[in-house]
């Protein structure tokens, strides 16, 4: 973004109107902040957790129609086992929990709010054990926990508004690069919002170690998990590149976070007997 851009944009929310709307907007963003469990994060979410959990039941059932489920015993077996004993440390809102393994060659298992998990049946070479399956399981709830969708959704509702806000008020100060001021400003946005989307999952992965600690799986083979993983996409021509726009961070990012963080989970760590 030019000089003059990031100028006029500075003094376009100086204006009268600007000025009247922040106040506003600083009391809804206020009335919707929230703190991020085990993590502490400040958030601003505008949906109510019942709604989200709703919005999961209905998402889970159309999977479940379209989507076939595996009977593979074993499979089904370990998803439940692990699934069961995850789900009585993770603190999910309106919980009603159910762990289906679907036919599918993928390594991308998934989590929604209220709880529903799919776990695909390409993901089990690479977890092998229950500790394994326990990081995936306990990663892929870390954003249901943090309410990540609700979160991003309020974000960007706040990035929109923000965005064209300053589009109206910037064709009143530069009528000739209002356009492309806009545009620079919702370019901006993008890369913020693929950012943070990179920073959530690195809450988590840290998120998912203290889970499966609780849960009595040790949290060290999440560092494991990820290095297997990391094997599997280079195997599968799948090696990662940084981009600006990428969601997710590097496996080495993730796996020297976890790291970082694998004091906090071991504190937690109780081994079942």
């Amino acid at each position: 973004m030019s000089y003059l851009v990031s100028r006029r944009i500075r003094s376009s929310w100086r204006h009268p109107r600007a000025i009247a709307v922040i106040p506003l907007l600083s009391a809804l963003i206020f009335a919707a902040c929230q703190t991020v469990p085990e993590t502490g994060r400040r958030q601003v979410n505008f949906l109510d957790p019942a709604e989200e959990a709703a919005m999961g039941f209905t998402e889970f059932d159309k999977m479940k129609k379209s989507m076939t489920i595996s009977v593979d015993p074993t499979h089904s077996a370990q998803v439940q086992r692990v699934g069961q004993r995850l789900a009585k440390v993770m603190p999910v809102p309106n919980a009603e929990w159910e762990f289906v393994v679907f036919e599918d060659d993928t390594a991308n298992a998934f989590a929604l709010s209220g709880g529903k998990v799919g776990v695909p049946t390409g993901l089990f070479e690479i977890t092998r054990t229950d500790s394994g399956l326990a990081a995936v399981i306990g990663h892929e709830v870390g954003p249901v926990v943090s309410r990540h969708s609700g979160e991003k959704m309020s974000r960007d509702a706040l990035s929109s508004v923000a965005v064209a806000g300053a589009g109206v008020l910037l064709s009143n100060e530069m009528k000739d690069g209002a356009a492309l001021a806009t545009a620079a400003l919702a370019g901006g946005a993008l890369v913020n919002r693929q950012a943070f989307s990179r920073k959530q999952e690195l809450e988590a992965d840290r998120m998912g170690a203290i889970f499966m600690a609780r849960a009595g799986y040790d949290p060290e083979e999440s560092v494991a998990l990820w290095k297997r993983f990391s094997d599997w996409r280079t195997a599968n021509g799948q090696a990662q590149s940084f981009s600006l726009l990428s969601t997710h961070p590097l496996n080495e990012k993730r796996i020297s976070e976890l790291q970082r963080f694998m004091p906090e989970a071991k504190a937690e760590y109780r081994p079942q007997r």
